[in-house]
Parts: structure tokens; C-alpha cells; sequence
């Protein structure tokens, strides 16, 4: 085999004690076809013969081992097993403990036909994340289709220093299998050698007719086990309408014990944390505002700005927080470097705040997942201002605005850093100003039409409107409001295939103003249009504007039996003026339909104004957001969706036509609708 030389990243060796033994026999026992196994082979499918997991944990390390045999007849999965990559951390040792094929009945180790190449893992390198990872590249020889692999393998991860949370807590969360994959065998096994107690707590499993069943909650003592073990298995879970059943494994604590547990890291550092020493330049600048919100603005965009995020893992202390004097010095730091440096200054100008533990990835299942400080990856800064509770993400960059004006984030869980502390659930949230206030005036002479939209962008959708002016190349942003209207007008039902620049003639963008204290972008887009009506195959002409961004796809075709609808919609306010020289039928039903809803999770209404030349309607969408919404109340407001996309997204006119036989054809057809 290549690369024989023993390197600390991988090794070749046996499994240890724990993990046990398997012989060659028997695994050459196991790898046989049986009546379940042809039956997926004969639909085309993989097939797994075994696996076998178990999962280790003492104070001194984690370690995962697992063997399985696999078919490869799939050209797919022929071509991901003959070139794999294994990342490992700092102090991480992946041992290889058997490469080897069944082919024709006979077991062929495949070890010297293995080449092992151990690579630094830096892909995120120039977005700020650095770490120790290694990247183990392992290619293997001459595997062919039909071939059996067998596979034994242990990552074993063996704590330093940093690791004083995972020396004192243990997390783990087995997901249950893919259901792609048929297992003749299945069988994991949970093995506890730590000095503490583990719970461990089965979500989401269900009964014979497909309920979920009650979580149960057990528990091991040091050197006790838990195994779960299935033959001819298939896991089945309705992937895209359920979650996968998973077992959660955590230390025994509850939310109290840890938030004691951490805090005092934190305390310790602010403790002996003074602004005025370590910053004197900073506290200068802070002194010298007046105006106590812009001191806070200051405070929240110096930090996001200046101090450059960088994930280092050799650098920021494990889970231990960086000094802030350090942060500051260096003008770099992780979440919780940036956060502390960020309460610190909070603190000096006398605003209330706190640093919170959250996971934004994961954030629906911790009211589920057994209480853990290793269900967090991320931390973020409380704020209480002025009555008010703001959240800031000290990492993200390019964010402007009073502290009321800034960019909302999504989460509802969170574990605030004081003594005493249960997981917290935030309220739903409704916002106070428009995310979206458009203007949209389309005046038509002749058969020329003059298009103008002016568009205040706030909040979350301003500082994403800068970021993608500030990317994107003028030309691309005006094909894609051509594009956008191409459709909103109706022109794909008339015109479709046209070249959008042919239609959208001198079409121009750009950005009015930009004020960063209120956090508002104002976009004015212009267009001339020839023949600007939508035209039916009866030659009947009409003149549309609706915009599709009020309908709301995602809540009309959610489906999941587990899953909440997590109602995140931004508040919105359109005026849109049709008008034309020509008569228009004043009493079209579409034209005049109004709509009034008030649903508990959200307000929407649309006003109309109706004269012989044209219309303007008003719609205002004002939702209750950063709440689930539970079952039991979603097929109400999937409905009121409904009805939102039942034309009152927007509005259309009819032209009637000039001439007397015109108008009479149009009397007679009112007389008999």
C-alpha cells in the first residue's frame, strides 16, 4: 500500500477492546443473499448486507466505529467508494481498521490497493475559517461493479485542553437511517464509560399506524449500554412530509446547572474587562455622539465592521471566550470574541445587554433536543433598549440602521448568559415599519406606455438590496426587473419568447437615496413600453400589474406532518396606478374586487379606486412573524393565502374597445353576464 508511513491523521491498526471483533468468516457468513435482499437488488436498488455502529464516550474521549458491507451496483456509489474523504479535527485519529471485497464468494483485502493522501482542509479559508482539520483522501483501487465492500473503520478523538466542554458534557444524536438504503442488518450501540450519568431520549418514532409516539426518556450509568437493532430493515419514514425518528444522548443536567456551568467563564471576563484601558481611542469616539441611539448604532457597526470575523480554532480558546482587549488589538475574533466586545462597549454606554447562546441550524428541534450546551454553535447579543428587545448578530457585516431599524433575525431559542437560566422562547414579532412601500404608476397614451416604480426598501430587505447593488452589474439588476415585470404585466401570456430588452425600452435603475439611520434604499426603476396591453386570442386588450411576491407559494403548498409552518413573511405596501386614455369597464368584477383578511397570523387588505380611465389599488400585508404555526390553525391561513392569489395580488383593466358596434357588443355582453 502507498503511504505506508504511520502519520497522527489515520492509522492502520485493529478496533479497539470496546469495539469488538469480527472475523473474515463471518463476515463472508453475513454477506448472503436472501429473499429481502433480492427483492431490492431486483428493483435496482443497493443494498446494505450490514451495519454495525457504536458510538463510545468517556471523559478522556469520543470515538465512533462502524463496519458494513455494501454492494456497488450502481455506477454511482462504484464511483464514490473508490474515491472518499474523511475530515478529522485537531487531535482526531481516523484508524482504518479493514478495506476488503467480497467478489464471487471469496473476501480480497483491498488495503495494498489503497493510496491515503492527508490534506490541510482550508476551503473556507478566505471567509475567515481557519482550523486544524485534515482532509484524509482515500482512493482505492481496482473496485468493480458487483463488487461487496466491506468497510471497517473509528474516528477517535481524544480531548485537549479546549475541549473542557465536550471533557465535561457528552452530545450525540444518532438519526435514523436513510431510506434509500435496504439493511439486512442495522445495529447501533450507544456505550457509556463516563463518570456521569447519560439520557437519552427517542423523538419522532412512531407506531404501526404511522403516529408519533410520546418521547421516552432513559438513562446510563458509567459502563452501561444502549443497542437498538433491526433486521430486514428499511427505515419508514416519509421523508418529505416527516422527520427521521433520532435518538438524542446528553449528560444529565437541566437548563439551570449549565447556564451555571458557563457563565462564570463569561463573568470572568467581564470582570476584568474596562473599556477605557485597553480602548481609549474607541471610548473617545463614543463620547464625542451626543445622541444616545447613534452612540448605540456606532457601538453595533463598529463591531460588525471593523473587527474582522475569523474562526480559528487554535486561537479562540475552544468554547471559552476571548478577552475583548485582544479582540480589540488584534480587529479580528470569533462570535463570541466579537459578542463580549460588543457587551463590553454596551456596557460603557449604559445600554442593557447580554450575550446568548443560540443555533440558528437546529433551532426548531433544542426544544426537543435534552438540555445541552452542545447544542449551540453560535452566540449573538441581547439588547434591551428603550422597552424594547433587540437581537444583534455581532458577525455579520454590512448592516446599517438605529437599533429599530436594523436587519431582524430569525430564531425563537436561545440560552441567555446569567446564572439561573431556563431555555428561553422568543415572542412572536410585528413590524412597525414596511419592509417593502412600493409605487407603481403605468400611464398609456396611444400605445406607448410610461412605466415608473419607486421602492423603499427597510430593514432586513435594505441591507440586502445594498449588498446586491453593490455585487451585481448594473445591466444584470435592469434585466431582472424586466424580467420581473415581463411577468407581473402579463406579457409571458402574450409575447412570450420576446427578448425582455425589446420590451422594456430605456429602461434605467437606480438608487434615489440611502439614508443608514432609518435604513432605507429608495429604488426608482423608469421603462417605455410599446403596445403596452396584454392581448387575449379573442383580441380583447387588458392593462395588468400583479406582483407575485404577494403570493405567498411556500405557505400554500407547505405539507408536513411534523413540521410547523415557520412564518417568516416580510411586511409589504404596493400602490399601483393604471391609466390609459382609453375607457375601461368600470364594473368588471375583477377590477373592483376588494379583499379584507384577518388571520391571527397575518393582516392583508387591498383597496380599490375606479374611474372611467383607470384604477389604483392599495394593498398593505402586515404578518405576525418568528412564530410556528401550529396545525391545528394552518389550513385557515393556507385558505386565506388562497385568496390572496384569487386576484388580489394586484390589478387589471379591461379596455373597451372605441366605436359604436364596439360598445353595443360590450352592453349586450354586460346585459347577459
Amino acid at each position: 500500500m502507498d503511504n505506508q508511513i504511520q502519520v497522527e491523521n489515520y492509522k492502520i491498526q485493529k478496533p479497539e477492546v470496546w469495539a469488538g471483533n469480527i472475523g473474515d468468516q463471518e463476515i463472508i457468513d453475513h454477506v448472503k443473499d436472501s429473499e429481502f435482499a433480492r427483492k431490492q437488488t431486483d428493483e435496482g436498488r443497493d443494498y446494505c448486507y450490514f451495519l454495525d455502529r457504536k458510538y463510545y464516550t468517556s471523559n478522556k474521549e469520543n470515538s465512533e466505529y462502524t463496519c458494513m458491507a455494501y454492494t456497488l451496483n450502481e455506477p454511482g456509489n462504484l464511483e464514490r467508494a473508490s474515491v472518499s474523504d474523511v475530515i478529522v479535527e485537531e487531535n482526531e485519529v481516523y484508524q482504518i481498521h479493514r478495506i476488503s471485497v467480497v467478489r464471487d464468494g471469496v473476501l480480497i483485502d483491498k488495503i495494498p490497493d489503497t493510496k491515503i493522501k492527508v490534506l490541510d482542509s482550508e476551503n473556507q479559508s478566505s471567509g475567515g475559517v481557519l482550523s486544524s482539520n485534515k482532509k484524509i483522501n482515500i482512493t482505492i483501487k481496482d473496485l468493480r461493479l458487483y463488487d461487496v465492500l466491506v468497510l471497517e473503520d473509528s474516528r477517535v478523538k481524544v480531548f485537549t485542553d479546549r475541549d473542557f466542554l465536550r471533557k465535561e458534557f457528552s452530545k450525540y444524536v444518532l438519526i435514523s437511517p436513510d431510506n434509500y438504503w435496504a439493511y439486512g442488518s442495522f445495529k447501533f450501540t450507544f456505550i457509556n464509560e463516563r463518570e456521569e450519568t447519560i439520557a437519552y431520549k427517542k423523538t419522532f418514532f412512531r407506531d404501526e399506524q404511522g403516529n408519533v409516539l410520546e418521547p421516552e426518556i432513559k438513562h446510563l450509568k458509567k459502563g452501561e449500554r444502549f443497542v437498538i437493532e433491526e433486521q430486514n430493515y428499511i427505515n419508514a419514514v416519509d421523508a418529505g412530509r416527516e422527520i427521521f425518528p433520532y435518538i438524542d444522548f446528553a449528560t444529565e443536567n437541566n437548563w439551570k446547572e449549565l447556564s451555571n456551568y458557563i457563565v462564570p467563564f463569561y463573568e470572568e471576563i467581564f470582570n476584568k474587562a474596562s473599556l477605557k484601558d485597553f480602548a481609549p481611542n474607541l471610548v473617545e469616539k463614543l463620547d464625542a455622539i451626543n445622541d444616545q441611539d447613534e452612540k448605540l448604532q456606532f457601538a453595533i457597526e463598529y463591531v460588525q465592521n471593523h473587527i474582522y470575523y475569523i474562526f480559528n480554532a487554535d486561537e479562540m480558546n475552544g468554547h471559552k471566550p476571548q478577552e475583548p482587549a485582544i479582540t480589540y488589538e488584534n480587529k479580528q475574533g470569533d462570535c463570541k470574541a466579537k459578542s463580549v466586545l460588543l457587551k463590553v462597549i454596551l456596557d460603557y454606554i449604559g445600554v442593557e445587554a447580554s450575550v446568548v447562546l443560540v443555533n440558528f441550524n437546529t433551532d426548531y428541534y433544542i426544544k426537543y433536543y435534552l438540555p445541552s450546551l452542545l447544542s449551540f454553535n453560535h452566540v449573538v447579543v441581547k439588547v434591551n433598549y428603550k422597552n424594547q428587545e433587540y437581537f444583534i448578530d455581532a458577525t455579520i457585516r454590512d448592516e446599517f440602521g438605529l437599533i429599530e431599524n436594523r436587519g431582524f433575525i430569525y430564531f425563537m431559542h436561545y440560552l441567555e448568559m446569567k446564572r439561573d437560566q431556563e431555555l428561553q422562547k422568543r415572542e412572536p414579532f410585528k413590524f412597525l415599519y414596511y419592509g417593502v412601500n412600493e409605487k407603481v404608476d403605468f400611464n398609456v397614451q396611444g400605445n406607448v406606455g410610461k412605466l415608473n416604480l419607486e421602492t423603499t426598501y427597510k430593514g432586513n430587505r435594505a441591507n440586502a438590496m445594498r449588498r446586491y447593488f453593490k455585487v451585481t452589474n448594473k445591466r444584470e439588476i435592469i434585466d431582472s426587473w424586466n424580467s420581473f415585470l415581463f411577468y407581473g404585466l402579463n406579457y409571458s401570456n402574450d409575447r412570450n419568447g420576446t427578448d425582455v430588452r425589446n420590451i422594456f425600452k430605456d429602461a434605467a435603475i437606480d438608487v434615489v437615496s440611502d439614508d443608514k439611520k432609518q435604513n432605507e434604499v429608495k429604488i426608482q426603476y423608469t421603462a417605455t413600453v410599446e403596445n403596452p396591453y396584454y392581448t387575449d386570442p379573442q383580441n380583447n386588450r387588458f392593462l395588468m400589474y400583479f406582483d407575485r411576491n404577494l403570493v405567498k407559494a411556500s405557505a400554500r403548498d407547505f405539507m408536513h406532518k411534523d413540521l410547523p409552518f415557520w412564518h417568516n413573511f416580510d411586511s409589504e405596501r404596493y400602490e399601483i396606478n393604471l391609466y390609459t386614455d382609453q375607457k375601461i369597464d368600470t364594473e368588471e368584477r375583477y377590477t373592483v374586487q376588494e379583499s379584507t383578511i384577518n388571520n391571527p397570523y397575518f393582516e392583508y387588505k387591498s383597496r380599490k379606486k375606479v374611474t372611467k380611465n383607470g384604477a389604483t389599488v392599495y394593498i398593505e400585508s402586515n404578518p405576525l412573524i418568528n412564530v410556528e404555526i401550529p396545525q391545528s390553525e394552518f389550513e385557515q391561513f393556507r385558505n386565506d393565502h388562497h385568496t390572496v392569489a384569487d386576484s388580489n395580488f394586484g390589478l387589471g383593466i379591461d379596455i373597451i374597445e372605441p366605436g359604436l358596434i364596439n360598445r353595443l357588443k360590450f352592453s349586450f355582453k354586460k346585459k347577459f353576464k
